[in-house]
């Protein structure tokens, strides 16, 4: 895997992913930037949701649950002290489908968190991290 990152201006960071892929990366005004794209640990969280998410969503295809749709909401808590690493992350996901199964459910999660997903079992090295997850009826 390979990336390459190019200083814009300040705090400005353009990268680009092996794949092709842009995102445009800057601090907060109060660092230095002017807030036109999410910061370095943003992508972070971003990136670690995106994984555990594609796991379950893949879990739970493959053993045929009925899923629609699936949102995760994060919170996550950093050090006050450099290096601020992840102390804390809690994940919620709202899984959608027809006919779930809570045990089905929980156990993607639970295969994601501590077999499949390579960016949060790196996060757990410092943050405490812990998942739920509610189930709604698909229409």
């Amino acid at each position: 895997m390979k990336a390459r990152l190019k200083w814009v201006e300040a705090v400005s960071f353009l990268a680009e992913s092996g794949s092709g892929h842009a995102v445009l990366m800057d601090g907060a005004p109060e660092g230095g930037g002017r807030n036109l794209g999410p910061r370095p640990m943003e992508l972070v969280l971003m990136g670690t949701v995106g994984c555990t998410t594609y796991d379950v969503i893949h879990i739970l295809k493959k053993s045929r649950a009925d899923v629609r749709d699936c949102i995760v909401e994060v919170d996550a808590d950093r050090a006050d002290e450099d290096p601020k690493v992840f102390t804390r992350i809690h994940f919620h996901f709202v899984v959608t489908g027809k006919a779930l199964k809570p045990e089905v459910v929980e156990r993607a999660i639970k295969l994601s968190a501590e077999k499949y997903c390579s960016a949060s079992i790196m996060l757990g090295k410092t943050a405490d991290i812990t998942h739920d997850f509610e189930i709604r009826e698909a229409d």
